[in-house]
């Protein structure tokens, strides 16, 4: 029996293409950062990859708090409660700038007592701190940013931050070209410049969406004309949903974090192939959690109409999408590799050394693609704290398969991404179980 659905693939895609333009754009910061550093420097190229991470750490979760509040935006949407929208999006950038002063202030004083006692070469552990201590200005936009993207996606008006991913991955090329370089009077300066291009860019992300939001967004109508303060109702609300989350993504990028100090610690050249890698893999990484995301938003737009029947359908439908895109880009990097590697090194003993990880890499989508879309369907549902117990189930899988295989065992940095093999195949398993047997249909936030 064919299951029900309610959204037509072309609807899903509409939805879908938007997100995942702004997701590759905003990829496409650290892709540029790594594509130039790979012409500084082995080491600074490295560095960037444990900087990036650790940046992300701290970003993440802000993003978590966002996407509790996309979940909520994207209910009272599907409810048609539109007015509450502008009070959920206010009293998430107030919470968020108020987190941004926290973390910047935090990181400022002991990321270099912490970084210190992990990282093994005292060469990558000073690029590190220099593309840190510059990059953490970025936490007062790009918490902002996070924000209006919960506001567009939650009310499906996702062309925005296409727009937006632009003109911000624009900016960050410029910027990178001109302060890692030293054009046009500028001096050099090396992984700090790029780390500073990264945080003007997002400096501009944020002027662009106040701008567009000023006048082309119905104010009125989702409650945006007006801001009453610090709402703790609201506030309260929001974090019931969003706590979860910001702990389940501050744990998911921590163990990946504990995946780059591992690798670290095989050496110089090692870390150097695993962030090319990582940025290989952001395209077809990037697909995925936009067919995600988008799941996500659409289970909690049925959920908020009361058309439950249909979730199960919008699952298979977004699963095969998603497939049918990352399929060609997979074949396309495992036919040829050295074309793609070459654009984040000009080495070409760095890009054969890169090559067996890069097929392991793509192996992993297999597992990668129906794990994530499940994962962020629990998220929908608006039970995100059986999402974080999913979650933490299996990254301590994760961190077990890490310590194994590369502390102990210290295998090759190509078997290394069969990491990603165990944390795909074991959020599908949990995920799935979870959406065939939970009790999630009756979720009130």
């Amino acid at each position: 029996m064919n299951t029900p659905t309610k959204y037509s693939y072309k609807e899903i895609w509409l939805i879908t293409y938007p997100i995942l333009v702004s997701l590759i754009m905003e990829q496409l910061i650290g892709m540029t950062d790594t594509a130039f550093l790979g012409r500084v420097g082995e080491i600074e190229l490295g560095a960037s990859a444990l900087a990036g991470v650790y940046y992300m750490i701290i970003f993440m979760i802000a993003f978590g708090f966002s996407i509790g509040a996309q979940i909520l935006i994207g209910r009272r949407n599907g409810e048609g409660n539109y007015k509450q929208i502008g009070s959920i999006f206010y009293q998430g950038v107030v919470f968020l700038l108020s987190l941004a002063v926290v973390m910047f202030v935090l990181s400022q004083l002991y990321s270099p007592y912490i970084l210190k006692d992990i990282i093994q070469s005292n060469e990558v552990f000073h690029a590190t701190v220099s593309y840190i201590n510059w990059r953490v200005y970025g936490f007062f936009f790009s918490f902002i940013g996070v924000m209006f993207r919960a506001f567009f996606v939650g009310t499906t008006q996702t062309k925005t931050l296409t727009l937006n991913s632009i003109v911000m991955v624009l900016s960050n090329v410029i910027f990178n070209y001109i302060l890692i370089f030293g054009k046009f009077g500028f001096p050099a300066l090396g992984i700090a410049g790029a780390a500073i291009g990264s945080s003007l860019a997002e400096l501009v992300s944020v002027i662009f969406f106040i701008i567009y939001t000023c006048r082309k967004i119905d104010f009125r109508k989702y409650g945006l004309n007006h801001f009453s303060g610090i709402q703790w109702g609201i506030l309260k609300r929001i974090l019931n949903v969003s706590l979860w989350t910001m702990i389940q993504n501050f744990l998911s990028m921590s163990t990946w974090f504990l995946f780059f100090i591992a690798v670290e610690h095989l050496g110089e050249r090692s870390l150097a192939i695993t962030n090319i890698i990582r940025n290989v893999s952001a395209i077809p990484f990037m697909t995925v959690i936009a067919f995600a995301s988008t799941t996500s938003t659409l289970i909690s737009n049925l959920i908020g109409a009361g058309d439950i029947q249909y979730v199960r359908g919008t699952l298979k439908q977004t699963i095969r999408m998603a497939y049918y895109f990352v399929a060609p880009i997979i074949i396309i990097f495992a036919v040829f590799p050295s074309l793609i590697l070459h654009i984040y090194t000009n080495s070409q003993e760095l890009v054969y050394a890169s090559t067996p990880a890069l097929w392991v890499l793509c192996s992993a989508y297999l597992f990668l693609v129906p794990g994530n879309i499940y994962f962020q369907a629990v998220s929908g549902t608006g039970n995100t704290r059986s999402a974080l117990m999913l979650e933490f189930t299996t990254l301590i899988i994760y961190v077990l398969y890490v310590c194994y295989m590369i502390f102990y065992l210290r295998i090759d940095v190509a078997w290394c991404w069969t990491t990603e093999h165990v944390y795909g195949g074991f959020i599908y398993l949990f995920s799935w179980w979870y959406m065939k047997k939970g009790k999630w249909q009756n979720k009130r936030i």
